[in-house]
Parts: structure tokens; C-alpha cells; sequence
């Protein structure tokens, strides 16, 4: 059985943490002993949202802004002594699921890219002081995809993979791990929002699922919490696909 405090001592900064899979992620951690720093956009409520959450802290902050990542950075090592376990989400601004051939998608690609290298690079000399520095770098749900946008899907987590193996060669010689989760659908918020809007979405990420039902939040916030901790100390470069087997629908 796994020790429920193996996390014990770390500190953790979990960006857009106010809700869905950064949430789950958030309080996870915490379950297993770390302290965290959740953060979220400046109009999400997240410091309310923690405020009676003993070992969380909320924080407020610009996660769409690549020069506001250092002072991110310092924040929240000013708020936890030093991170070693840092968990990049970034916000998916898009009015309508994303399909192949989309002209926002590689705007929002390279958006993610630049903010995740951005907070990776203000963080590593605090995660390069820790005996456990980890990265864990979130790809996108399916729901932020049509149904038929299988082109887009692949295109959006090769281009998280090969950032995350860059990063894992970078940092390897530190010991620090850099690894990505991709979720499949999973039933975040937005997720909901979405499925209201076009269900044939929600039945095709159902279908697409060996599983065949949707995940959850937490689904994902437990592989999370594996790559933060020691049973992947020797896991770096590499991807965990959460999305209950993929059947090619």
C-alpha cells in the first residue's frame, strides 16, 4: 500500500487550480503531504475558494501573460520557502470545440509552449535546490476538440511531448523529471459547459473511450500525483495518456 504522506514536506504550485483537473490535482497533493500553492486567473475566486482549505493556499494571478511568469514564480516561493513540485495548466480560451485545419489551434499551441517554457525556466533554480524537483506539464482535454478533429488531437500532444522531452533532457542532470498527462474526456466545468452545448461531443468522447463513460478530475489528479512522487523518480520525457484506452473512434 502506498505511504498516504509520501509527498510529506514538498511544496507544490499547481496552476489553474480554482476548478476541474488543476483542482483535483490541488487537493491530492495536499492528501498525500504536500503544501500548495493553487493558482487561477485573477477574476476566478481562488483564494475564497481554498480559504477554509488547510495546506492550500490560494493565489490570483495572470497565467496568460509569458513576462508574468517570474513574478509568479517568486511569489510562490516567497508564499511556500521553495517549489519542488510544479504542475503547468494553462487556461483554453475558445468559443467553439477546435477541428482539424483550425487556424486557432496553432495559436493556442504555441501559447501553451511559450507559457509552460516561460514557468519552467523562472522555477528552475528553486527546482534545482530540491531533492525531488518535478515537472508535470497538462495537455488538453478532448472536449476542446470536435468530434472529427483527430488531426488536431495528435498535432496538440505531439507538440506538448516534444516540448516535454526537450525539457526532460535540459533538466535531467539535476535530477529533476519532466513528464505530461494527456486527458481524454474528462468531465471538468468547461467540459459540462461544452457538453450542454453540442452532446454529439459528449457521446463521441464516451465512444472514443475503451472505458466507455467520460473520466473524472480525479482520474487524472492520481497520475499526477505518481509522476510528483518517488515511484517516478526514473520517469522523465515521457507521457501518460488518461483517457480509459483509446478505441480509434
Amino acid at each position: 500500500m502506498a505511504d498516504p504522506k509520501r509527498l510529506y514536506g514538498l511544496n507544490a504550485l499547481v496552476l489553474n487550480a480554482g476548478s476541474g483537473i488543476g483542482e483535483a490535482i490541488a487537493r491530492t497533493l495536499l492528501k498525500h503531504g504536500a503544501t500548495v500553492l493553487a493558482v487561477d486567473s485573477t477574476n476566478s475566486g481562488v483564494e475564497r475558494h481554498f480559504s477554509a482549505v488547510r495546506g492550500i493556499t490560494g493565489l490570483p494571478a495572470n497565467l496568460t501573460d509569458v513576462d508574468s511568469m517570474p513574478s509568479l514564480v517568486q511569489e510562490a516561493v516567497n508564499s511556500l520557502g521553495g517549489i519542488d513540485i510544479l504542475v503547468n495548466e494553462f487556461p483554453l480560451s475558445y468559443e467553439a470545440p477546435l477541428n482539424d485545419k483550425d487556424d486557432k489551434l496553432d495559436r493556442l499551441v504555441k501559447s501553451r509552449a511559450a507559457l509552460t517554457l516561460a514557468m519552467c525556466r523562472a522555477a528552475m533554480p528553486h527546482l534545482k535546490k530540491s531533492p525531488s524537483g518535478r515537472i508535470i506539464n497538462m495537455g488538453f482535454v478532448r472536449s476542446a476538440f470536435g468530434p472529427r478533429a483527430n488531426e488536431a488531437c495528435r498535432h496538440a500532444e505531439q507538440d506538448l511531448a516534444n516540448l516535454t522531452r526537450a525539457l526532460a533532457v535540459e533538466i535531467g542532470e539535476f535530477g529533476i523529471t519532466a513528464n505530461y498527462i494527456q486527458p481524454g474526456g474528462v468531465m471538468t466545468p468547461d467540459s459540462r459547459d461544452t457538453f450542454r452545448r453540442e452532446p454529439s461531443l459528449r457521446d463521441h468522447c464516451i465512444k472514443a473511450s475503451a472505458a466507455r463513460r467520460l473520466g473524472e478530475p480525479v482520474d487524472v489528479a492520481k497520475v499526477a500525483l505518481f509522476l510528483a512522487s518517488d515511484d517516478a523518480a526514473f520517469v522523465s520525457g515521457t507521457g501518460i495518456s488518461v483517457d480509459g484506452g483509446r478505441t480509434g473512434a
